[in-house]
């Protein structure tokens, strides 16, 4: 049982926990998952915090009720712009053990859906900002502090901030236990159909199971994992691949003349999704009546040189402050790639563990809140 311990603003250290403890009372589950809302009650107590602190803030609409917020520091070079950015939006909620909506504290970690991925970033992004403007600092570069909408789903969040977005240098926040990571893995989902021939289940071989077929095309991609297991990175390991979902046949009596697999392959450095994906028909034997459909979600990997001004400054921050300050690459998707991609240098540095993104029982660690607001502000600081 969790304990909720009171959460009172009196320092700087309760006053950036109840700031992250008021965003997981907002859900802010994305829309496209069950008991979903919109993320504006996320922007519309975002904009009103900056606005005490006198903080220009602007929205930036993504879907219909669904915007972007974009919170604005001016800097010592106009010319330069820094981008700390987290999304608003969560997972479902199903399946969680401890109330989602209902922050608690208990052995120095904060519970609730959304407090490790990924509203504690956000919080202490929007804390360290504000602790600037308070202090009376200007930083040697524009700070924007973005707020972005549908990372859960389909990165929409980010994709329409790129339309207008010019920057030197982006700070991405994920779960990373506040290690600098400067690669990650791509992720391509797809799904591939094959049919057969309906037939009654008394005279089989009148049709053609297509279940049966489709077990051939998995039987193929099975051995193909082996040989994928020879492509390695330094940072993220092994490229693999996922068969998620397998859906076919009508009733126990038919032969089943559909079956379909949705499949996860997550991608490394250097690997181009039109590549990925012709390999993948070549395993297809030409006699199966099989085919790819569109793929549902592209977005290949990302990595960050490790001499570039953004990585250097980081490390040097996190030494400074006594963290650890090896560079680590990690498995999932982010919108650091979006940045990447679109010629903007990218880290992903945040509170909290991915394990416990997206769980029964979601918690962040305090200690690590702390960490990020100095290592955000300071960075924020000292980066030009």
């Amino acid at each position: 049982m969790i304990s909720s311990e009171p959460i009172r603003p009196e320092s700087s250290h309760l006053a950036v926990l109840a700031l992250l403890a008021d965003l997981v009372r907002i859900n802010s589950v994305n829309p496209s998952y069950d008991g979903g809302q919109s993320e504006s009650g996320v922007v519309n107590y975002l904009r009103e915090y900056f606005e005490r602190s006198s903080i220009e803030t602007w929205q930036q609409e993504v879907f219909p009720g669904r915007p972007n917020l974009i919170a604005r520091l001016p800097g010592r070079d106009a010319s330069r712009r820094l981008v700390f950015e987290a999304h608003t939006d969560t997972v479902s909620v199903g399946g969680m053990t401890i109330s989602p909506f209902d922050p608690a504290i208990s052995d120095g970690r904060l519970y609730g859906r959304g407090s490790c991925d990924t509203k504690a970033g956000l919080a202490a992004m929007v804390f360290a900002a504000a602790s600037l403007k308070r202090d009376g600092l200007v930083p040697p570069c524009e700070i924007w502090v973005v707020a972005a909408a549908d990372e859960e789903f389909s990165f929409g969040g980010v994709r329409r901030l790129l339309e207008e977005l010019q920057a030197t240098a982006a700070v991405v926040s994920e779960p990373t236990q506040m290690r600098v990571a400067v690669a990650s893995k791509g992720v391509l989902r797809w799904r591939i159909e094959c049919h057969g021939k309906a037939a009654h289940s008394s005279t089989p071989q009148t049709g053609i199971n297509a279940i049966n077929n489709m077990a051939r095309v998995i039987l193929a991609l099975e051995e193909d994992n082996a040989i994928l297991q020879g492509a390695t990175h330094p940072l993220l390991g092994n490229a693999t691949l996922n068969v998620g979902l397998i859906k076919g046949g009508r009733q126990v009596n038919i032969v089943p003349d559909r079956c379909t697999i949705d499949l996860d392959r997550r991608l490394l450095p250097g690997e181009g999704i039109p590549e990925v994906l012709a390999h993948y028909q070549s395993l297809l034997d030409p006699g199966l009546d099989a085919h790819f459909e569109t793929p549902i979600l592209e977005d290949e990997a990302f990595e960050t040189c490790c001499d570039t001004d953004l990585v250097r400054c980081a490390l040097r921050v996190t030494q400074e402050l006594g963290m650890n300050s090896m560079p680590v690459g990690v498995p999932f998707g982010t919108d650091a790639s979006k940045f990447s991609r679109a010629g903007i240098p990218s880290i992903i540095c945040g509170p909290g563990n991915i394990d416990r993104a997206h769980g029964a029982i979601e918690y962040v660690e305090i200690c690590q809140v702390e960490q990020a607001v100095e290592f955000y502000r300071r960075l924020m600081i000292t980066f030009e």
